[in-house]
């Protein structure tokens, strides 16, 4: 859906909401990654993977390897953008919020009993 929104809505609506997209990847891959973790911590560990991603724009590493590799101009990045930050914040916030909203069901574990 972000790669979507990204290159078919042009401008600061259609940027704002392909970022907000890619941090709700972001937190669906750190929760199969790490299924262990509260929803909580998967949602601060990818504000902070997105975060980190956007700082390294900062530099300039990730427009060099896109120039060189032009599909991780999709992941890394080229040009730092502060309400990239925002975006992220509410992608995050947004799919934690739908997360904590699924009712999850625990198995039990099924032990065999002793004869």
């Amino acid at each position: 859906m972000g790669l979507t929104v990204h290159f078919t809505n042009n401008g600061p609506v259609g940027d704002f909401a392909a970022d907000a997209l890619y941090a709700v990847l972001t937190y669906l891959a750190v929760s199969f990654i790490a299924p262990r973790f509260r929803p909580q911590v998967s949602a601060t560990v990818a504000y902070l993977v997105c975060v980190t991603i956007e700082a390294a724009q900062l530099s300039p590493g990730p427009a060099a390897l896109a120039d060189v590799f032009p599909p991780a101009r999709l992941i890394l990045g080229t040009t730092f953008a502060s309400v990239d930050l925002l975006a992220y914040a509410v992608g995050v916030s947004a799919v934690l919020v739908c997360d904590r909203l699924i009712p999850r069901h625990r198995t039990r574990s099924i032990r065999p009993t002793a004869r």
